[in-house]
């Protein structure tokens, strides 16, 4: 890779963190990419950039070109540290950046490519988050959409339990869980298709997806 512009996609919407590298030139068809995962939990907020280092070095850092990150929702430190840290990059490096969320990188997983959901018109995942209640959101196929399938409910926290989760046959609900390796692979597809698309990508508006808050109740 030396040399080449880079895409660099990070996620830490779960408990591992995941880190992708590619170059981002196409020359040739898509290079094979570089990924890793980090089992960090709490250790994430001191070890973050030694992790990012292992796979790209910080002297090659403004070879990255195009950054794409996870933005939850995860936990509050984690999906938090890893937005900052893309929003910076992105910042000082003058590049695009793109985030997405966590569960529409599931769905991609699960709809995309011959995956258990392919061809459903629109489908549900789902996140409980004990004494709180239960994070969903709904994905489906959609033409214009980046890669080909659309956020069609953005995630969003229900504090009662709703009666279309489960929902119907016609409306297949799955948990959202999160495969650090194979999303982050699904991240660096969808900067491809941005950069594809010489989408802009201002790094003003990423920003985490906090379905809770902490000032809940004062």
């Amino acid at each position: 890779m030396s040399g080449e512009p880079l895409l660099l996609a990070l996620h830490s919407s779960s408990e591992t963190l995941a880190v992708g590298v590619q170059p981002l030139s196409g020359a040739g068809g898509l290079q094979a990419a570089q990924l890793a995962s980090f089992p960090l939990g709490r250790r994430l907020s001191n070890e973050l950039l030694p992790c990012v280092e292992q796979l790209l070095p910080a002297e090659r850092w403004p070879q990255v070109a195009r950054l794409v990150v996870a933005t939850g929702p995860g936990g509050f430190t984690g999906t938090r540290l890893t937005v900052v840290l893309a929003r910076t990059l992105a910042q000082q490096l003058a590049i695009p950046l793109h985030g997405f969320s966590s569960p529409l990188l599931i769905a991609r997983r699960l709809a995309l490519g011959g995956g258990p959901l392919a061809g459903v018109p629109r489908f549900w995942l789902t996140q409980e988050l004990p004494r709180r209640g239960t994070v969903a959101s709904a994905y489906g196929p959609q033409p214009d959409a980046l890669g080909g399938l659309a956020e069609l409910e953005a995630p969003r926290l229900y504090r009662e339990p709703q009666p279309w989760l489960p929902a119907s046959p016609s409306e297949p609900c799955r948990p959202a869980l999160v495969e650090p390796e194979a999303d982050v692979a699904q991240l660096l597809a969808l900067g491809h298709l941005a950069a594809a698309a010489h989408l802009p990508g201002p790094w003003g508006p990423v920003l985490p997806i906090y379905p809770t808050s902490p000032v809940e109740g004062l």
